[in-house]
């Protein structure tokens, strides 16, 4: 039986798919290698590139008028600014894919003689222009995670593909594709032998086009989905299917890592006479989001790096953008972790991703916060607001100032101490939802455990700002009713430089929104 596949290329024979060449462009993909054109394919991580660089190949290879090699370069990582090391892999992973792909044996021996008259600098060059003097067919070189090369194995691996590049078809590849997360645009690569950082474009200006591979649009995810139900019989229910869409926005990765969690791990899911429905799908994505996979958790890793947080921590905190550099933004938009709207605003790729960000952001004062006695919860084991109330602002009374310093973003430490006490109390039992975004000035909670929902909107009183009380209580009315809620939570941090001490500042008030709704201000 074929399942969702979650974990490298896929393989028609074992996993729901989609065709791959159907993915991109092939057409316009095919008409560069018939003009004999280098090029690009970039895209986030498991996302699919891969899977439609052997699909490619393949193809290619079907037809008969190329001979196409496929090599992935990452073992070539370890070996940094060492160009020997390096470009002893990188032809060793060539000469590889090659005998197994079209049984060329000569590769090696192509190899040494390259190095003893070469060097390592010049190896890769004499290599390809044997092969390419010896193929009967044009070659295609599919060359796959070349931004995992480091420093001056990368410019050299670059430089060589470019001095080669006359000499194309008769005596080297007549199409080389570079595969990767990032646009070579984009690579800075600082090499121990120059001062100044290269860019990609400059070190292989050859390049003729820049293609990239884009998530699944919401019919894609419906026909991968269908496959389960062809194969099994169990069907999505529509809101199950828009559920899915919405969470991921057709993250290839998500919507087979929500698929599987919901139809081959979850016990009731399992059961084929049952249609797969939203809660199971919510479920698969709590499961997805507390067990860390490793996805998740690589983009998590991703927050510590300074040119992300440049980005992350004011659409965190709602505040502008400021002077962020381009290339930033690109990068963030290359990882996949930011996508652009229709308008050009930037905001989270995915709601999944929207929640990831934040609560592993929470993680440090999620682990460092006491113990707490669930004093909001009612003897049937219902929520009661007014109790939750009181037992947070005991709580910040108590915890609050002392554990800003375990947030790893100095801006939004208020807010990353609230949400860590609130995932506490949801504690696998509820959800906590956010919404944030770049210049809203604010950020949106949603608490969900059982029948009650709680819609929460923190604010930040900074320095040159008036008080947000009157703008707050507008933004909150919207964010209620979208909810349909006639009550909310109004919380304003205090992070003036001259602001008044804890215990003069703390305050507890009900206000009417513009709308009527009911909402408790909390001041911190």
């Amino acid at each position: 039986m074929r399942f969702f596949n979650t974990e490298g290329p896929v393989r028609p024979d074992m996993h729901y798919c989609l065709p791959p060449l159907h993915r991109w462009d092939l057409a316009e993909v095919l008409r560069l290698i018939e003009q004999q054109k280098y090029f690009l394919l970039h895209a986030p991580r498991q996302t699919g590139k891969t899977s439609c660089l052997l699909a490619l190949m393949a193809y290619l290879n079907g037809e008969g008028r190329y001979r196409a090699v496929y090599a992935n370069l990452e073992t070539a990582q370890t070996a940094r600014e060492d160009v020997a090391r390096g470009m002893h892999a990188i032809c060793g992973a060539i000469a590889g894919a090659a005998r197994r792909t079209l049984g060329e044996e000569r590769l090696p021996a192509w190899t040494q003689a390259a190095l003893a008259v070469q060097g390592p600098d010049g190896v890769l060059n004499g290599l390809l222009e044997a092969w390419g003097a010896a193929s009967p067919q044009p070659l295609v070189l599919l060359l796959d995670e070349v931004d995992a090369l480091v420093g001056d194995t990368l410019i050299s691996l670059l430089r060589q593909l470019r001095a080669g590049y006359t000499q194309r078809p008769a005596a080297f590849p007549s199409t080389v594709v570079l595969c990767g997360v990032r646009d070579l645009r984009d690579y800075r690569i600082h090499a121990s032998t120059e001062a100044a950082p290269i860019t990609g474009g400059s070190a292989f200006n050859i390049k003729a086009k820049s293609l990239r591979l884009g998530d699944f649009a919401a019919e894609e995810v419906a026909t991968l989905l269908g496959e389960h139900t062809a194969e099994t019989g169990q069907t999505f229910t529509a809101e199950a299917l828009e559920r899915v869409w919405h969470l991921t926005r057709g993250q290839p990765w998500l919507v087979n890592a929500l698929a599987y969690e919901s139809c081959f791990e979850i016990a009731a899911g399992r059961e084929r006479a049952r249609p797969i429905d939203v809660a199971l799908i919510d479920e698969a994505k709590e499961h997805l989001i507390l067990r860390r996979v490793t996805h998740l958790d690589q983009l998590a890793d991703k927050l510590r790096e300074p040119r992300v947080r440049r980005l992350i921590e004011p659409m965190l905190a709602g505040t502008a953008l400021g002077v962020v550099p381009e290339a930033d933004r690109d990068y963030l938009l290359d990882l996949g972790l930011l996508r652009r709207t229709e308008d050009g605003g930037l905001v989270v790729a995915n709601p999944i991703y929207r929640e990831v960000l934040p609560r592993a952001l929470a993680s440090g004062p999620h682990d460092s916060l006491p113990q707490i006695s669930p004093t909001w919860l009612n003897p049937d084991g219902s929520l009661d607001p007014d109790r939750l109330l009181a037992a947070f602002i005991d709580f910040w009374r108590q915890h609050g100032e002392p554990l800003l310093g375990s947030a790893p973003y100095h801006e939004i430490a208020p807010h990353l101490v609230l949400m860590a006490f609130l995932q506490r109390v949801v504690n696998g039992n509820g959800t906590l939802e956010r919404e944030y975004a770049i210049g809203r000035g604010r950020m949106d909670l949603c608490v969900r455990y059982g029948a009650l929902t709680l819609g929460i909107e923190l604010k930040v009183w900074r320095d040159r700002a008036p008080d947000p009380l009157a703008e707050g209580l507008t933004q909150l009315d919207g964010y209620l009713a979208g909810l349909g809620l006639d009550t909310g939570w109004l919380v304003i941090f205090d992070r003036r430089a001259g602001a008044p001490p804890l215990a003069e500042r703390m305050a507890e008030a009900e206000q009417r929104s513009p709308g009527g709704r009911r909402i408790r201000v909390i001041r911190l």
